[in-house]
């Protein structure tokens, strides 16, 4: 039996970095949470990286699109200078297909992505 660590967001980008053979993706999920008598939205940052011919097909998405993205859990750690060991745990994305698009024509700057 094959052994799997998986991840699927479903979420609006907020950033797109693409490099050479590399692209990253900050994608924004909302879950809905309960404040006293009222519903809010808490929103969760997670960067995703993308190789391949992901990093081609993510030139085509803007900010604020609303992904589907499933993939790889990968962790990670190296050691600083100082000695002391850092852990992280990368997204690597496998797939993704985009739900809804924003409107290119208009300013897509949605404002609730921390810079």
């Amino acid at each position: 039996m094959q052994n799997i660590a998986e991840f699927r967001i479903i979420g609006r980008v907020g950033k797109i970095e693409i490099k050479d053979k590399v692209a990253y993706l900050d994608m924004a999920a909302n879950y809905a949470r309960k404040v006293g008598d009222d519903w809010e939205d808490d929103t969760h940052w997670n960067r995703v990286t993308l190789f391949g011919r992901n990093v081609e097909r993510a030139a085509r998405i803007g900010k604020g699109d609303l992904l589907h993205i499933t993939g790889r859990v990968r962790q990670n750690s190296f050691e600083r200078e100082d000695g002391e060991r850092v852990f992280g745990v990368d997204l690597i994305a496998d797939r993704f297909a985009a739900l809804t698009r924003t409107d290119r024509g208009a300013n897509n700057d949605h404002g609730d992505y921390p810079e």
